[in-house]
């Protein structure tokens, strides 16, 4: 959030510069051409607009933000102090993420109420769900344990976030290096099988956002226990 803050700033910074040599008509700046400026002044718009989408500030009074724009240009008195103004975006993306936050908890609620009456599906007492999809012939992990699995991972409305079938490649870590979800539920199957785990948000990464993955975000995932390497205790 403070580095996407940061960047909209520098665009600002970069906008104000450019509109104070836009006092002066190109043809009176040596070596600038009116289509320089012209692809210049396109170039920050595109970059500005670029920062503000990916920053996901959505919902947007575009015609205030336009204002804004202008009224700095024109060197008029702002709506807003400067010095406020980071507090104030800061405070709307927290609020929009706390929103989001409530909506998604109880979309996982609704589909976790569902899933739990499907056959073979079990629920446990923290909340999380899973259904073992192929016995293994192996041993089953200990949280300490490394793990080589195969997962695919999507949200409940089956948007696939992340696969190492995709990346050509299994994944090798400690079973404790794992969200919760993950270290609950892949000790419910051994070696040489396959889980599907349903993992509500406060057992997967809670209000955080991770890339697609919204705040509270309920996730699916399908994990292939490829084999283990039992930790020596010492």
């Amino acid at each position: 959030m403070k580095t996407t803050i940061k960047s909209i700033s520098l665009i600002a910074i970069a906008i104000l510069l450019i509109s104070s040599c836009g006092q002066k008509k190109s043809a009176d700046i040596p070596g600038i051409s009116k289509e320089l400026v012209d692809s210049a002044s396109y170039a920050i718009g595109a970059s500005l607009g670029s920062m503000v989408k990916q920053a996901e500030f959505g919902d947007l009074n575009m015609k205030e933000l336009h204002k804004a724009i202008d009224d700095v240009m024109a060197d008029k008195t702002l709506k807003v102090d400067m010095s406020l103004a980071n507090d104030i975006i800061t405070k709307f993306l927290t609020k929009k993420q706390e929103s989001v936050n409530i909506i998604n908890v109880e979309k996982g609620k609704k589909f976790l109420e569902e899933n739990k009456a499907k056959e073979g599906v079990t629920e446990l007492e923290s909340g999380l769900q899973y259904k073992v999809l192929a016995e293994g012939n192996g041993n089953s992990p200990a949280p300490e344990d490394t793990i080589e699995v195969h997962y695919r991972g999507t949200l409940i409305d089956g948007t696939e976030f992340d696969s190492s079938y995709t990346r050509g490649e299994t994944a090798t870590l400690a079973l404790n290096q794992f969200i919760p979800g993950w270290i609950e539920g892949v000790q419910k199957v051994s070696e040489g099988g396959k889980i599907e785990l349903y993992i509500p948000a406060e057992l997967a990464y809670g209000s955080q956002k991770m890339g697609v993955i919204e705040p509270g975000s309920t996730l699916i995932f399908e994990v292939e226990l490829v084999s283990l390497r039992k930790a020596i205790i010492k």
